[in-house]
């Protein structure tokens, strides 16, 4: 099996989502190497910013029905510390590694790239719906223009893989055509849906966070049918796979690639049991698919 997602070339279409594997030390307690190799295309690292970031405090996390709501607040040891500490193990698994990026300006953006570049990194994933300080502390991804300026900022120092990761709300369309014009290669949609969990009565504890998980796969699967309608952009999704038919229902309805995230959470061995699943229904309904893939 070979899946094509632009120019990125992966062995599966089953790729490990940003902020659900920890820094690699975590997965690697419960999959081997050769495990992964064999059913995952590729892992994006948790978000990575040009400082450490410590994070929300608690509570940081409230399971739902359907779903999970995060609050992390993109804690992670900052750049120059994931290089030294954790990328030269990752780097032996020999799975490409997807760089996920966070900066409160285009001018943090885009050092992060030149960072990358410098070590030889050739893919990248940037997170817009992270606060931009000089604009008010909006959110990148609320303004069309704003991300366009971006993504051709990144461009002009990185010649790789650029994917970017939409927020689900807001002007959604107009950001999409936006990465289009300024140069990405792909599209990741989407980002977890806003979202607030009552914790206790006595005293009123709440947590306004993302929510993840099977929740969302109905909602994601018409914004990517509607975006992939008008761009030509590969798109990566990710919102609520927890089986080989997710995987597959995102494929038949525009999806390159899929990554999985709340279900590394349940089960670290879903990615094993997802590709044997995607498998079965490839060979049953294959012919659907219309990508070029093989």
């Amino acid at each position: 099996m070979t899946w094509k997602v632009g120019n990125l070339e992966l062995k599966t279409p089953i790729i490990i989502a940003s902020g659900t594997w920890g820094l690699g030390d975590t997965l690697l307690q419960y999959l081997t190497p050769q495990e992964l190799t064999y059913a995952v295309g590729a892992l994006v690292t948790k978000g990575l910013s040009l400082e450490p970031m410590s994070g929300n405090p608690p509570p940081r996390l409230m399971e739902t029905p359907c779903g999970l709501i995060n609050s992390i607040g993109l804690e992670n040891p900052g750049i120059k510390t994931f290089l030294e500490d954790y990328y030269p193990r990752l780097r032996e698994l020999k799975i490409p590694l997807i760089f996920n990026l966070h900066g409160n300006s285009e001018e943090e953006f885009i050092r992060l790239a030149e960072i990358l570049r410098e070590v030889g990194e050739e893919a990248i994933e940037l997170n817009i719906s992270c606060p931009n300080v000089k604009k008010g502390g909006i959110s990148f991804s609320q303004s069309p223009e704003v991300v366009f300026e971006l993504i051709r900022g990144v461009r002009k120092v990185f010649e790789g893989f650029i994917a970017v990761k939409l927020s689900p709300v807001g002007p959604v369309m107009e950001t999409a055509l936006a990465c289009e014009s300024a140069g990405a290669d792909a599209l990741t949609i989407a980002n977890t849906y806003p979202a607030l969990g009552i914790i206790s009565y006595e005293p009123l504890r709440i947590i306004r966070g993302g929510l993840s998980g099977p929740a969302i796969k109905p909602l994601t699967l018409r914004l990517i049918t509607e975006v992939s309608s008008r761009i030509k952009l590969p798109i990566i999704a990710s919102g609520g796979v927890m089986s080989g038919k997710d995987v597959f229902d995102y494929l038949l309805m525009g999806a390159s690639a899929v990554q999985i995230g709340t279900a590394n959470l349940i089960d670290p061995w879903s990615p094993i049991k997802i590709y044997e699943e995607i498998k079965e229904l490839l060979r049953s309904y294959g012919r659907l698919l219309d990508k070029g893939n093989t």
